[in-house]
Parts: structure tokens; sequence; C-alpha cells
């Protein structure tokens, strides 16, 4: 087990080891779909290039306000947050993004998949810290979840007829 800081948090060695390991599980995925979404804010290419590149960066700046969040909890907690890129990209349960340049609703697409993915195990952390006895932690987790789905909606809303 890794060291751990002190805290007065009243919450149990095991109970906040096992949310650290959610919270650092959460801090890999969400960092890996803030760069996968500046990926496509640099390599989108189309009609719809300017909103869309624009639309990237503003959800890449959500999302980076996210991780920052998760991290800081992970640490208050007594644990270390496993921040780095290749920490993120190494732990990451996301599918990998295109490389390349990529058409405007082949990327709507693609984003559109994994911030799915990512609110499905973000709503999944929200019910086990909760089950755990961290509010605070379900709460966060229910921030980012509201994020994530109001992310979906500006993407998918670009995918329909």
């Amino acid at each position: 087990m890794a060291k751990r800081s002190n805290t007065s948090i009243d919450l149990d060695a095991e109970t906040r080891a096992e949310v650290i390991q959610i919270l650092n599980q959460h801090l890999a995925d969400t960092f890996d779909l803030y760069s996968q979404t500046k990926q496509a804010h640099w390599n989108v290419k189309g009609p719809q290039f300017i909103a869309l590149h624009e639309l990237y960066d503003t959800l890449a700046t959500e999302l980076v306000g996210h991780v920052d969040t998760i991290a800081e909890r992970v640490t208050a907690l007594g644990g270390a947050a496993d921040g780095t890129a290749r920490m993120a990209a190494a732990a990451s349960r996301l599918p990998d993004y295109p490389g390349g340049a990529i058409g405007s609703l082949e990327s709507v697409q693609a984003l559109s998949e994994r911030y799915a993915a990512l609110a499905r195990t973000t709503r999944s952390a929200i019910d086990k810290s909760d089950e755990l006895g961290d509010m605070d932690s379900a709460d966060i987790f229910t921030e980012v979840s509201r994020g994530l789905d109001k992310a979906l909606w500006f993407l998918e809303a670009h995918l329909q007829k």
C-alpha cells in the first residue's frame, strides 16, 4: 500500500484507501478525456470547423477543472494524486482517440462515445462513494456527472437530424 499523509478527515483508513483508488481511476479517465478533447480541438476539419474547434476548447477547459478537483480530493484524503499524462494514459479505461486529422461529424461521434463512457463510470463512482459513506467525493462525482451530461448533450446535438 502506498504511504498516506495524515489527515483528520473522519473516514477510516480503509474507506479512504478505497475512495482514493476510485478517485485516481477517475483522475486518469478524466485527464485522458481532456487530452482527447484537446486532440479533437486541434485536428477537427470540415464545414463545422470553427464551431467545433471552439466547443472542444470550452469542453476541455471544463474537464481540466474536474481533473483538478478530483486530484485535490485524493490529496485531501491523504493519498497521492496519480496525475501525470503517462500515469493517466497507462490507467485510463477510455479507448484511444483517432490520430491525425478527423472530419467534423467523426470527431463529434468519437468524443460522444468517450464522454458517454466516462459519464457511465462516473455515475457508478457516485454510488460507490455514497456506499462507502464519503458524501463529499460522491458530491464531486455528481458535479462531474452533470458536466459530462451537459457536454454530451452539446456533442450529440450535432449528430441529430
